[in-house]
Protein backbone atom coordinates (compact mmCIF):
# COMPACT_ATOMS: atom_id res chain seq x y z
CA UNK A 1 0.00 0.00 0.00
CA UNK A 2 1.13 3.18 -1.00
CA UNK A 3 1.57 5.89 1.53
CA UNK A 4 -0.33 8.60 0.02
CA UNK A 5 -3.57 6.14 0.59
CA UNK A 6 -3.18 5.44 4.68
CA UNK A 7 -5.02 8.01 5.82
CA UNK A 8 -7.93 7.79 3.73
CA UNK A 9 -8.06 4.10 4.43
CA UNK A 10 -7.60 4.38 8.27
CA UNK A 11 -9.95 6.97 8.40
CA UNK A 12 -12.63 4.39 6.40
CA UNK A 13 -11.34 1.70 9.00
CA UNK A 14 -12.11 4.16 11.87
CA UNK A 15 -15.78 5.14 10.47
CA UNK A 16 -16.89 1.52 9.49
CA UNK A 17 -15.55 0.44 12.82
CA UNK A 18 -17.75 3.36 14.87
CA UNK A 19 -20.91 2.64 12.63
CA UNK A 20 -20.68 -1.50 12.90
CA UNK A 21 -20.47 -1.05 16.64
CA UNK A 22 -22.75 1.52 17.17
CA UNK A 23 -25.46 -0.54 15.21
CA UNK A 24 -24.60 -3.87 16.31
CA UNK A 25 -25.74 -2.72 19.90
CA UNK A 26 -28.74 -1.37 18.82
CA UNK A 27 -29.08 -4.62 17.02
CA UNK A 28 -29.09 -6.63 19.96
CA UNK A 29 -31.39 -4.22 22.01
CA UNK A 30 -33.89 -4.60 19.04
CA UNK A 31 -33.55 -8.09 18.64
CA UNK A 32 -34.29 -8.61 22.45
CA UNK A 33 -37.27 -6.23 22.06
CA UNK A 34 -38.87 -7.68 18.69
CA UNK A 35 -38.40 -11.10 19.89
CA UNK A 36 -36.37 -11.90 16.28
CA UNK A 37 -33.91 -14.81 16.36
CA UNK A 38 -32.72 -13.60 12.95
CA UNK A 39 -31.94 -9.96 14.38
CA UNK A 40 -29.46 -10.67 17.08
CA UNK A 41 -27.67 -13.73 14.93
CA UNK A 42 -27.07 -10.42 12.77
CA UNK A 43 -26.21 -8.69 15.66
CA UNK A 44 -23.67 -11.33 17.04
CA UNK A 45 -22.55 -10.92 13.18
CA UNK A 46 -21.80 -7.80 12.86
CA UNK A 47 -19.99 -7.46 16.84
CA UNK A 48 -17.71 -10.20 14.58
CA UNK A 49 -17.14 -7.53 12.28
CA UNK A 50 -17.07 -4.89 14.53
CA UNK A 51 -13.79 -6.57 16.15
CA UNK A 52 -12.39 -7.54 12.90
CA UNK A 53 -13.08 -3.62 11.69
CA UNK A 54 -11.50 -2.43 14.82
CA UNK A 55 -8.53 -4.79 14.83
CA UNK A 56 -7.96 -3.75 11.31
CA UNK A 57 -8.05 -0.43 12.23
CA UNK A 58 -5.62 -0.74 14.72
CA UNK A 59 -3.07 -2.12 12.53
CA UNK A 60 -3.51 -0.08 9.62
CA UNK A 61 -2.23 2.39 11.82
CA UNK A 62 0.84 0.49 13.00
CA UNK A 63 1.31 -1.29 9.80
CA UNK A 64 4.82 0.09 9.16
CA UNK A 65 5.68 -0.31 12.80
CA UNK A 66 9.74 -1.26 11.90
CA UNK A 67 10.69 -4.13 13.36
CA UNK A 68 13.18 -4.70 16.49
CA UNK A 69 14.89 -6.90 18.25
CA UNK A 70 11.98 -9.29 19.49
CA UNK A 71 10.20 -9.08 16.69
CA UNK A 72 12.56 -8.71 13.44
CA UNK A 73 9.61 -9.03 10.91
CA UNK A 74 7.61 -6.25 12.51
CA UNK A 75 4.05 -7.13 13.81
CA UNK A 76 2.28 -8.20 11.25
CA UNK A 77 1.91 -11.06 12.56
CA UNK A 78 -0.26 -9.92 15.47
CA UNK A 79 -3.32 -9.64 12.89
CA UNK A 80 -3.72 -13.54 12.52
CA UNK A 81 -3.85 -13.64 16.35
CA UNK A 82 -6.78 -11.11 16.17
CA UNK A 83 -8.48 -13.25 13.56
CA UNK A 84 -8.22 -16.17 15.51
CA UNK A 85 -9.38 -15.06 18.84
CA UNK A 86 -12.63 -13.62 16.32
CA UNK A 87 -13.15 -17.29 14.53
CA UNK A 88 -13.47 -18.71 18.11
CA UNK A 89 -15.81 -16.38 19.56
CA UNK A 90 -18.00 -16.07 16.25
CA UNK A 91 -18.12 -20.07 16.45
CA UNK A 92 -19.08 -19.98 19.82
CA UNK A 93 -21.79 -17.63 19.00
CA UNK A 94 -22.92 -19.33 16.19
CA UNK A 95 -23.22 -22.74 18.22
CA UNK A 96 -25.21 -20.75 20.75
CA UNK A 97 -27.55 -18.99 17.99
CA UNK A 98 -28.43 -22.52 16.30
CA UNK A 99 -29.60 -24.10 19.40
CA UNK A 100 -31.75 -21.41 20.40
CA UNK A 101 -33.26 -21.24 16.82
CA UNK A 102 -33.64 -24.97 16.45
CA UNK A 103 -36.71 -25.38 18.74
CA UNK A 104 -38.22 -22.36 17.20
CA UNK A 105 -38.57 -24.05 14.38
CA UNK A 106 -41.48 -26.27 16.02
CA UNK A 107 -42.79 -23.53 17.97
CA UNK A 108 -42.33 -20.30 16.07
CA UNK A 109 -43.05 -17.05 18.53
CA UNK A 110 -44.77 -13.71 17.98
CA UNK A 111 -42.80 -11.01 16.71
CA UNK A 112 -42.61 -7.23 16.56
CA UNK A 113 -42.87 -7.01 12.24
CA UNK A 114 -42.84 -3.43 12.59
CA UNK A 115 -39.71 -3.02 14.69
CA UNK A 116 -38.04 -5.52 12.30
CA UNK A 117 -39.14 -3.05 9.42
CA UNK A 118 -37.36 -0.21 11.06
CA UNK A 119 -34.23 -2.01 11.79
CA UNK A 120 -34.00 -3.46 8.62
CA UNK A 121 -33.76 0.16 7.18
CA UNK A 122 -31.23 1.40 9.68
CA UNK A 123 -29.25 -1.75 8.83
CA UNK A 124 -28.87 -1.24 5.33
CA UNK A 125 -28.41 2.30 5.39
CA UNK A 126 -25.35 2.05 8.28
CA UNK A 127 -23.70 -0.67 6.04
CA UNK A 128 -24.35 0.92 2.81
CA UNK A 129 -22.56 3.94 3.99
CA UNK A 130 -19.67 1.88 5.65
CA UNK A 131 -19.12 -0.25 2.24
CA UNK A 132 -19.34 3.24 0.29
CA UNK A 133 -16.87 4.57 2.48
CA UNK A 134 -14.42 1.46 1.96
CA UNK A 135 -14.69 0.92 -1.57
CA UNK A 136 -11.45 2.92 -2.44
CA UNK A 137 -9.25 0.92 -0.07
CA UNK A 138 -6.23 -0.50 -1.75
CA UNK A 139 -5.01 -3.10 0.26
CA UNK A 140 -6.37 -6.50 1.34
CA UNK A 141 -7.92 -5.73 4.69
CA UNK A 142 -9.94 -3.15 2.97
CA UNK A 143 -11.44 -4.91 0.09
CA UNK A 144 -12.32 -8.12 2.70
CA UNK A 145 -13.96 -5.09 5.36
CA UNK A 146 -15.99 -4.13 2.04
CA UNK A 147 -17.39 -7.73 1.62
CA UNK A 148 -18.30 -7.98 5.15
CA UNK A 149 -20.27 -4.83 5.08
CA UNK A 150 -21.71 -5.94 1.98
CA UNK A 151 -22.64 -9.63 3.65
CA UNK A 152 -24.19 -7.34 6.15
CA UNK A 153 -25.99 -5.32 3.29
CA UNK A 154 -27.87 -8.50 2.16
CA UNK A 155 -28.41 -9.78 5.31
CA UNK A 156 -30.46 -6.78 6.13
CA UNK A 157 -32.23 -6.99 2.80
CA UNK A 158 -33.16 -10.26 3.64
CA UNK A 159 -34.80 -9.28 7.58
CA UNK A 160 -36.84 -6.54 5.50
CA UNK A 161 -38.32 -9.14 3.25
CA UNK A 162 -39.26 -11.35 6.00
CA UNK A 163 -40.58 -8.48 8.13
CA UNK A 164 -42.53 -7.64 4.96
CA UNK A 165 -44.12 -10.79 4.50
CA UNK A 166 -45.24 -10.92 8.54
CA UNK A 167 -46.86 -7.38 8.04
CA UNK A 168 -49.68 -9.48 6.06
CA UNK A 169 -49.00 -13.25 7.20
CA UNK A 170 -48.22 -15.17 10.66
CA UNK A 171 -45.56 -16.96 9.22
CA UNK A 172 -43.18 -16.31 12.32
CA UNK A 173 -41.19 -19.43 11.51
CA UNK A 174 -39.33 -17.53 8.71
CA UNK A 175 -37.49 -16.10 11.50
CA UNK A 176 -35.83 -19.33 13.36
CA UNK A 177 -35.25 -20.14 9.58
CA UNK A 178 -33.78 -17.05 8.20
CA UNK A 179 -31.62 -16.83 11.52
CA UNK A 180 -30.26 -20.32 10.97
CA UNK A 181 -29.47 -19.08 6.93
CA UNK A 182 -27.53 -16.65 8.12
CA UNK A 183 -25.62 -18.11 11.13
CA UNK A 184 -25.17 -21.09 8.54
CA UNK A 185 -23.83 -18.70 6.49
CA UNK A 186 -21.37 -17.04 8.61
CA UNK A 187 -20.00 -20.20 10.31
CA UNK A 188 -19.41 -21.53 6.77
CA UNK A 189 -17.25 -18.33 5.76
CA UNK A 190 -15.83 -18.79 9.51
CA UNK A 191 -14.27 -21.67 9.31
CA UNK A 192 -13.32 -21.32 6.10
CA UNK A 193 -11.25 -18.19 6.87
CA UNK A 194 -10.51 -20.23 10.22
CA UNK A 195 -8.39 -22.72 7.89
CA UNK A 196 -6.60 -20.39 6.14
CA UNK A 197 -5.40 -18.22 9.17
CA UNK A 198 -4.14 -22.22 11.06
CA UNK A 199 -2.25 -22.37 7.38
CA UNK A 200 -0.14 -19.00 7.88
CA UNK A 201 0.04 -19.98 11.66
CA UNK A 202 1.54 -23.24 10.36
CA UNK A 203 3.43 -20.89 7.51
CA UNK A 204 2.25 -23.23 4.70
CA UNK A 205 3.19 -21.77 1.75
CA UNK A 206 1.05 -18.71 0.55
CA UNK A 207 -1.82 -19.82 -2.13
CA UNK A 208 -0.56 -18.21 -5.26
CA UNK A 209 2.90 -19.21 -4.67
CA UNK A 210 3.47 -22.51 -6.48
CA UNK A 211 6.66 -23.17 -4.46
CA UNK A 212 7.93 -26.27 -6.94
CA UNK A 213 7.32 -24.30 -10.36
CA UNK A 214 8.86 -21.62 -8.52
CA UNK A 215 12.10 -24.21 -8.23
CA UNK A 216 11.84 -24.70 -11.34
CA UNK A 217 12.10 -21.20 -12.99
CA UNK A 218 14.91 -20.71 -10.82
CA UNK A 219 17.09 -23.81 -11.82
CA UNK A 220 16.57 -23.03 -15.67
CA UNK A 221 18.86 -19.42 -15.26
CA UNK A 222 22.07 -19.91 -16.59
CA UNK A 223 25.00 -20.95 -14.21
CA UNK A 224 22.41 -22.24 -11.66
CA UNK A 225 23.11 -26.23 -11.35
CA UNK A 226 20.03 -26.66 -9.01
CA UNK A 227 18.18 -25.26 -6.26
CA UNK A 228 17.35 -26.27 -2.30
CA UNK A 229 15.73 -25.21 0.99
CA UNK A 230 13.71 -23.15 -1.21
CA UNK A 231 10.94 -21.98 1.60
CA UNK A 232 8.11 -19.65 1.24
CA UNK A 233 5.51 -18.34 4.20
CA UNK A 234 3.08 -15.29 4.68
CA UNK A 235 3.35 -13.08 7.75
CA UNK A 236 -0.44 -12.53 7.80
CA UNK A 237 -1.80 -13.18 4.33
CA UNK A 238 -0.78 -10.41 2.59
CA UNK A 239 2.96 -10.10 2.48
CA UNK A 240 5.15 -12.94 1.73
CA UNK A 241 8.41 -14.40 2.37
CA UNK A 242 10.75 -16.75 0.16
CA UNK A 243 14.37 -18.02 0.82
CA UNK A 244 16.41 -20.31 -1.49
CA UNK A 245 19.99 -21.61 -1.87
CA UNK A 246 21.22 -21.46 -5.26
CA UNK A 247 23.79 -23.61 -5.99
CA UNK A 248 26.55 -22.65 -8.98
CA UNK A 249 29.74 -23.92 -10.64
CA UNK A 250 32.81 -23.98 -8.36
CA UNK A 251 34.84 -21.36 -11.10
CA UNK A 252 31.79 -18.94 -11.07
CA UNK A 253 33.25 -15.28 -11.07
CA UNK A 254 31.44 -12.10 -8.77
CA UNK A 255 30.39 -11.40 -12.53
CA UNK A 256 28.32 -14.38 -12.47
CA UNK A 257 27.20 -14.34 -9.08
CA UNK A 258 25.75 -10.85 -9.46
CA UNK A 259 23.80 -12.21 -12.95
CA UNK A 260 22.25 -15.03 -11.58
CA UNK A 261 21.02 -12.87 -8.29
CA UNK A 262 19.58 -10.33 -10.75
CA UNK A 263 17.87 -13.38 -13.15
CA UNK A 264 16.29 -14.83 -9.98
CA UNK A 265 15.23 -11.66 -8.37
CA UNK A 266 13.51 -11.22 -11.70
CA UNK A 267 11.55 -14.07 -11.66
CA UNK A 268 10.32 -12.96 -7.83
CA UNK A 269 9.08 -10.54 -9.21
CA UNK A 270 6.44 -11.68 -10.48
CA UNK A 271 5.24 -12.87 -7.58
CA UNK A 272 3.62 -10.37 -4.49
CA UNK A 273 6.78 -10.94 -1.91
CA UNK A 274 8.01 -8.53 0.83
CA UNK A 275 10.85 -10.35 1.67
CA UNK A 276 13.43 -12.06 0.08
CA UNK A 277 16.99 -14.28 0.60
CA UNK A 278 18.99 -15.56 -2.16
CA UNK A 279 21.63 -17.64 -0.96
CA UNK A 280 24.76 -18.36 -3.34
CA UNK A 281 26.45 -21.74 -2.71
CA UNK A 282 29.26 -23.43 -4.58
CA UNK A 283 29.20 -26.81 -6.01
CA UNK A 284 32.40 -27.73 -3.83
CA UNK A 285 30.58 -25.99 -1.14
CA UNK A 286 28.75 -28.28 1.85
CA UNK A 287 25.41 -26.73 2.53
CA UNK A 288 25.37 -25.89 6.50
CA UNK A 289 21.66 -26.66 6.78
CA UNK A 290 21.26 -30.29 7.09
CA UNK A 291 18.33 -31.66 5.26
CA UNK A 292 14.89 -29.89 4.16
Amino acid sequence: MSQRHEPDTTASLRAAFLLNLGFAIVEVVGGVLTNSLAILSDSLHDLGDSLSIGLSWYLERRAHRAGDGQYSYGYRRLSLLGALINALVLILGSVLILMRAAPRLLQPERLDAGGMLALALLGIAVNGVGALRMRSGRNLNARMITWHLLEDLFGWVAVLVVSLALLFTDAYILDPLLSILITGFVLYNVVRNLRRTLAIFLQAAPEDVDVHALQRQLEQIPSVLSTHHTHAWSLDGEHHVLTTHLVVPALATKDDVMRVKRSALAVMDRLDLEHTTIEIEYEDEDCRMKGD
